[in-house]
Parts: C-alpha cells; structure tokens; sequence
C-alpha cells in the first residue's frame, strides 16, 4: 500500500472535504430510502429520498465514480431493509446466514444498472435529459432483475408507498412500476426546486408545478376510487389457520397424525365461525402427501372436509414419479438407486366436499438459493453442492398458473368461487400476480412461511407488498402464513384483520369476491415494456454516437 501512495495524487482540504460532504450525502439518501420501507411508516419520505443522491451523481463525469457512489448508497438502504435475510435466529441454517450475507453485499450491485445507463446518456446523449431519463432507468432495472435466475426483486421502489393507502390506489392504471417512476420524477422535481432556489426567493416555478401534479392527481384519483369503489358480488367467509410450527423443526421427522390432529383442531374452530373455504400455509405437512405413502393422512382430509362442508386450500410439497425414464420431462431427478425419476414442487392442493379430485398448482417463482439454486439446469453440479439442511433447495419449477374451482355456500347459493392461489415470494411479483385475476380469480390467496426470519422486518415487508397486489387488481388478498401475518387485505389495500407474529391463532374474514379487470390488470406489461424500450434505444444512440466518434477521429488521424 505504501508502494501504492507514491504514486497517488494527494487531495487538497478542499477535495477532502467535498469527499466528506459526498459521504454524508450518500449516507443521508441511503438512510432515507432505507427507512422509506415497511414496516417503518414513513412512505412520504420516498418521494425526497433520492434528492441528495442527484446532487452528487449531477456533478460526477466518470463511470467509475457514478458507480462507486451508487454502490454505496444502495448498500446503506439495502442493508436497513434487508438486514433480516440471513435468518440469525438460534437454530438458522448456516446456509440460510451465509446466503443472507452475500445478498447484502451482492444485491446494492443491480442498482448499477440505472447508474450506468445514467452516465452512458450523460456522456453521448445529453447531459441535461440523463436525469429526467432516470426514472425509466430505474424501472428498467427493476423489471429485468425480475426476470433472471438470480432474481430477488424486494426492494421495487414503488413497495414504499404500501401505507400510503389515497395515493396508491393509481397502482390499478400504473402498477407498481408506476408508482416507482413517480417516485423518481417527484425527487427529481424537489433537486431541481433546490437546484434553481436563490437568495431572492424565486423558485424554477416548472419543477413546483410537476411535484404539485405527481402528488396531486394521484390522491385525487385515490379519493374518488375509494369513494365509488364498491364490491360487484357477494362475500364468502374464509378461516385462515396459523399454527406457528417452528420452520426447522417441521422438516425434521415427527408425528405427521398429531400435526394433522393440530390443523384439524384450528380449522374446526374457524368452521364453528361459518367458515366456508379454509386455508392452511405454505408446506403445511412437510410429507410428499399425493405420493402414494400416506393414504391415511389423504383420507383423514377428505372425510374433514366432507363432514364439514368446506373446501381446503393448503401449501403442501408434491411429487410426480416416472418409472419409464423415456416419458419423464427434462428436469426430472433421479432417486438414490437412479432407476426412477421424480419432480417435486412447492405446491398448493385443494380438497372439496365430496370430491376426490384434488386440484394442484406448483410454486413457478422459486426463490434464489432458497428453493432453487440459479443456473442448476445448465450446471447441475451446483445442486449437490449448495443445499439447505432441510432439503428444500431442489424444487422443480411449476409449469403453469392454477385457478382454484372451491366449492362454497354463498349467501345466496351453491356455487363455485374462483381463487388464485399463489406461494409466498410470488406475491411480490406484479405481473405474476396478475396472470391469475386475468384468468378469473375472484380473490388472491397467498401461503407462506415467513417464520425463518424471525420478529425482524422481512415479515412485515412481505405482508405490505400483497397490499400493492390488491389495489393493482382490486382484488381482496387473504394470507395464510405459518407463523404470521395472516390477514384479510381489501381490493383497496385496506388490512381489514391480521394476526400477530408468531401466535397459533385462526382468523374468520369475510372475504370480498370482484370480477373487475384493472387496467392495469389487463395491460402489466405496458410501463416495464416502455421503460426498457426507452433505455434501449438509449443505448443504441450511444453505441452510434460513440461509434461514430472514433470513425472521425480514424479520419482526422
């Protein structure tokens, strides 16, 4: 390092303490955003955070120091929202801590996507358009973080809003891509007010103009929704059971008929409350029940079901064996003596009255390392190298989205009630979500187990992302979660009932049915879609312009 020094240009005090200034600015924006997330109730402050992030980004000129100072803004905000991942609870998997730490540390690097596309604009487009440009950076990265292996799209800036329930309800026209870019053009308007602002009080009377009308319509439009919104159908009263099983000791061998017993016990008490359909969470019994070894246990649900007149909705895992190896598909595994292949899913199945057909959805969204290790199928060597202790690290990944046909006594009739069911971390997935109300759902059920992470804020995060969900649909929003929060969430991102964390409970709601179709709902993809098309064709000019460039300076030379 001494080596090193001889060669560095000394900074003057002044660059030193532009140094500091940058520094405490970074820090400041980092902290702001940060605590912008659930379950902090401060959803106003995103729309200033970014601020002191443009005042040092604006007078940067090299890549190198955009970047580096991205990096370590982002790093300051994803380390407050995200500081739960790795578990650190006393009987954590280690791999789940060594996973969480790497996040923290690998996650602040997408963030480089919006910076980079910033200073390529900036230095071969127009200095002056990089900013306004930004928020379509953003929402690009935000988007195509979504689609990869290593996806883990959390931190979508628009999940900052979730408390702030007038100005959300634009989510059913913008989504929550929408709402990001709003956000950015908010902060943008609020650094150029600062920017123009002299000692003569006159302010760059544009830039107030905008952040009136980015607050403004919005809540106007929120006002009038919440108003006039009313549900087109009748209710259906649901029983949401919490049973608060440790999440590591579940997967460890043990009584499978008292835990059935327990779900039994729980579910009876929410029928006894005129519950018609009753949801159980994610991975409920830690058994392959389909699988051909537990008739006992498949039968014992049935006959629950039968004699109480209720459907039950439960996550539970799900194998498919194939003992002809010719006719199994391409990402089947094979057993210990490798004469036979299997699939196995993280999956929700349904039991109706009456009925021995069982309906099943598998779990399309897996999560990175958690449930599937990225790049396996190119790589299948990565499988048997990085696994959980508890063996859920393998699952296959569901082929398509389920709509749930519950049989159900409405307040008027017998009929059929249309649901969309879908696994934990696929509620944070706007599009994803979306799919199952185009298809007919009639209200969005999300199992979950968010008992790894503890009393921490993962839990209330994850909760406050289905609130978005909601109002991008208008669909009510149940959650069944193992160790909490279970909760009814209405189709205007209103929680109508929630449980507390970690408490074995049961919860009745009367759940809202719609039929409506968002805008949003029916067009997903249109802002992501327009966003990355303005962010490519940025990076076309720039390739032409730079292009262009040096073959004049060949000329010249």
């Amino acid at each position: 390092m001494r080596f090193l020094e001889k060669y560095q240009i000394p900074k003057t005090p002044e660059q030193r303490k532009l140094n500091r200034k940058n520094i405490l600015l970074g820090l400041l924006s980092g902290i702001m955003i940060g605590i912008s997330y659930p379950p902090i109730p401060l959803p106003y402050l995103a729309f200033v955070a970014f601020v002191p992030y443009f005042m040092v980004i604006q007078k940067r000129e090299g890549l190198a120091e955009i970047n580096k100072f991205t990096y370590f803004t982002a790093f300051i905000f994803n380390f407050i929202t995200l500081y739960w991942v790795g578990g650190w609870l006393p009987n954590t998997d280690p791999f789940l801590m060594i996973a969480g730490t790497t996040l923290l540390f690998f996650n602040p690097l997408v963030f480089l996507i919006p910076s980079t596309l910033y200073f390529v604009t900036k230095k071969y487009v127009n200095k002056n358009l990089a900013l306004f440009l930004f928020p379509f950076f953003w929402v690009t990265f935000e988007f195509v973080y979504s689609l990869t292996d290593f996806k883990f799209p959390w931190l979508t800036l628009g999940n900052t809003l979730s408390y702030f329930t007038n100005y959300i309800q634009i989510a059913d026209i913008i989504g929550v891509y929408g709402l990001s870019i709003l956000i950015i053009f908010a902060n943008i308007s609020v650094y150029k007010l600062k920017s123009n602002f002299n000692v003569f009080g006159i302010i760059d009377k544009k830039a107030l103009t905008s952040f009136i009308i980015i607050i403004l319509i919005p809540i106007i439009y929120g006002n009038y929704r919440i108003l006039s919104f009313s549900s087109q159908s009748e209710n259906v009263k649901v029983g949401l059971i919490q049973p608060n099983i440790d999440p590591n000791e579940k997967w460890q061998d043990g009584n499978l008929s008292e835990k059935l017993d327990s779900y039994f016990t729980l579910s009876k008490n929410t029928v006894d409350k005129g519950a018609k359909i009753v949801i159980w969470p994610e991975t409920a019994l830690p058994v392959y029940l389909l699988a051909g070894n537990y008739p006992n246990e498949v039968d014992r649900i049935h006959e629950f079901s039968d004699s109480n007149n209720i459907s039950i909705l439960t996550g539970m895992p799900d194998a498919n064996y194939y003992y002809n190896i010719s006719t199994a598909p391409k990402d089947a595994k094979p057993l210990n003596n490798g004469k036979v292949l299997y699939t196995s899913y993280n999956s929700i199945l349904l039991f109706n009255p009456n009925s021995k057909e069982v309906q099943k959805y598998g779990k399309m969204k897996l999560v990175p390392f958690g449930e599937k290790v990225p790049l396996v199928e190119s790589l299948p060597f990565l499988g048997d190298w990085i696994k959980w202790n508890v063996g859920i690290s393998s699952w296959n990944t569901g082929r398509d989205t389920t709509i749930f046909q519950a049989i159900s006594m409405l307040e008027k009739n017998k009929s059929m009630v249309k649901i969309g069911g879908i696994i934990c971390i696929e509620s944070i997935y706007p599009i994803f979500t979306s799919v199952f109300v185009k298809k007919g759902a009639e209200f969005i059920v999300v199992v979950t187990n968010d008992s790894w992470y503890g009393d921490t804020s993962g839990p209330y995060q994850h909760k406050e992302m289905s609130v978005i969900r909601a109002v991008e649909n208008k669909r009510s929003v149940v959650r069944a979660a193992n160790g909490g929060i279970s909760c009814l969430i209405d189709p205007l991102g209103k929680t109508i009932k929630e449980t507390k964390m970690y408490t074995k409970t049961t919860l009745v709601v009367d759940v809202p049915l719609n039929s409506e179709l968002t805008f949003y709902t029916k067009h997903p993809w249109l802002i992501p879609v327009f966003a990355s098309a303005i962010s490519i064709l940025i990076i076309l000019i720039s390739l032409f312009i730079k292009t262009k460039q040096k073959f004049n300076r060949k000329i010249y030379d």
